[in-house]
């Protein structure tokens, strides 16, 4: 799925509720920063029936279905132009999909759909900061001043969760099974004083 081929999907999240579940690599100050040039409000939240998933080859998860419960993030408030602008970073085997969270909230999330590469344990957001972080934050600057220079379409400029060689750090060893999936002092840096709540 193409968040490109898709246009519909930024105008179905700015059609309320404009929310996103952030479950990976967007529930990190570096990483927002750089994309959206700010960190939006956001507040801790969880939902049953999902996992966020390892998945082969990526240092990101896939939010994918199961009998467990995922805590991330609930990012609010976010413009128009910054929901196209996570529509087309988040282009790839996603499906955009409408959840209802444990506080009763709805917001929007971008569900895996590739299931051949999805692990059968969970990802590591510790893991992840601290052998990732930091590469990852510096492709997201890349893609977002390429997408910048192509008159905000990100099509054609790789973005960093693309498959590829440089994609992952082969030279980690593999994980083994996880018990948590994410923390709450495990977004972010760590080193801030944790999510700017919303009002």
């Amino acid at each position: 799925m193409n968040g490109a081929g898709e246009a519909g999907r930024a105008d179905r999240m700015a059609g309320g509720p404009a929310a996103l579940f952030a479950y990976g690599t967007l529930g990190f100050d570096e990483v927002l920063a750089v994309l959206l040039d700010r960190v939006p409000c956001r507040n801790t939240v969880a939902v049953a029936g999902w996992r966020a998933a390892a998945l082969a080859g990526r240092v990101y998860p896939g939010l994918v279905r199961a009998d467990a419960e995922v805590t991330g993030m609930l990012i609010s408030g976010l413009t128009p132009a910054e929901l196209r602008l996570i529509d087309e970073y988040e282009s790839g085997p996603y499906e955009l999909e409408l959840l209802t969270l444990s506080d009763g909230r709805q917001g929007w999330t971008y569900a895996w759909t590739d299931q051949a590469v999805v692990l059968p344990h969970d990802w590591s957001p510790g893991e992840f900061a601290e052998l990732h972080l930091a590469d990852f934050a510096a492709k997201c600057r890349a893609w977002r001043d390429g997408y910048e220079a192509a008159g905000r379409s990100g099509r054609g400029i790789r973005r960093p969760h693309d498959p590829g060689p440089d994609s992952a750090d082969h030279t980690r060893p593999e994980p083994g099974p996880l018990s948590m999936v994410i923390s709450t002092p495990l977004l972010g840096s760590g080193q801030g004083p944790g999510p700017r709540p919303c009002p």
